[in-house]
């Protein structure tokens, strides 16, 4: 199986900071990882590759900072590496964002003459929290999707996604190509050992840019993103104590919360 995984590197956010004119993140200094949800995509991806036999190219959109990512995802078991990184892609909401990782995906399909059986994506960026990039992604790919996956089963030839809703559980089937998009799993990620750590050092990575994709680049990045924040703040975490005591000869405490709760 021809296997793609999309992964993100994202900021520690509780250290991140917001710039106020953009009103996007300031990823600066702040210490980055993989986002956890696409790590158990690839960790998904990884097992299917064990199941069916097949090859894993991970993707990722960002800067030359996200190489980190791409080698971790390599020291654990994928095959090949591939930073879309352009200037032009800067700022990108989910939907420019959707529309520059299918392009490239296009783009490596054409160039290795084969297309993606199966497209693993994060069910949603800790750093964004829209949970939309998967599902435009297909529609940009015009393949099928099937969302909130926690695990893969391959049996005979049949793969079949186990996905879980806010009310039941179900098994679903469809036929390749096709994205998914995974949710946190029964199993963790796996851990790169030495050895891989070392043979990812050394891995080459490929480079994707606009240069390639030849993208309107009134289409991409913070040009190309239709959504328009109008304010950002950080959340303020807020804690008061009202003591109440009981009397002996008086209000009892209970008539005392009831009052307190009711002005709530």
């Amino acid at each position: 199986m021809n296997l793609l995984v999309c992964v993100k590197q994202v900021p520690d956010t509780e250290t991140v900071e917001i710039d106020e004119e953009t009103h996007t993140l300031r990823r600066g200094d702040a210490p980055a990882t993989i986002n956890p949800f696409d790590a158990f995509a690839l960790e998904a991806a990884l097992r299917l590759a064990e199941a069916a036999g097949g090859r894993i190219t991970v993707l990722s959109m960002g800067p030359k900072a996200a190489e980190s990512t791409l080698r971790h995802c390599l020291a654990v078991g994928a095959d090949r590496g591939v930073l879309l990184s352009d200037i032009a892609f800067a700022g990108a909401d989910s939907l420019a964002t959707a529309r520059t990782l299918s392009a490239a995906i296009k783009f490596l399909e054409a160039r290795d003459g084969r297309p993606f059986d199966v497209i693993f994506c994060g069910k949603k960026a800790i750093d964004g929290d829209t949970a939309q990039v998967g599902p435009e992604m297909a529609e940009f790919l015009d393949i099928p999707q099937i969302t909130s996956v926690y695990d893969v089963e391959y049996t005979d030839g049949t793969l079949r996604f186990l996905r879980k809703t806010d009310v039941q559980k179900e098994v679903s089937a469809a036929r390749t190509p096709l994205l998914v998009t995974v949710m946190k799993t029964d199993y963790q990620p796996r851990y790169p050992t030495l050895k891989g750590k070392l043979a990812a050092r050394n891995m080459a990575l490929a480079m994707i840019t606009n240069a390639d994709l030849e993208l309107d680049e009134a289409t991409v990045g913070l040009k190309g993103s239709p959504t328009t924040v109008l304010k950002t703040a950080a959340s303020a975490y807020r804690r008061t104590c009202v003591r109440i005591d009981d009397e002996p000869h008086g209000d009892t405490a209970a008539r005392k919360l009831t009052r307190a709760l009711l002005k709530i």
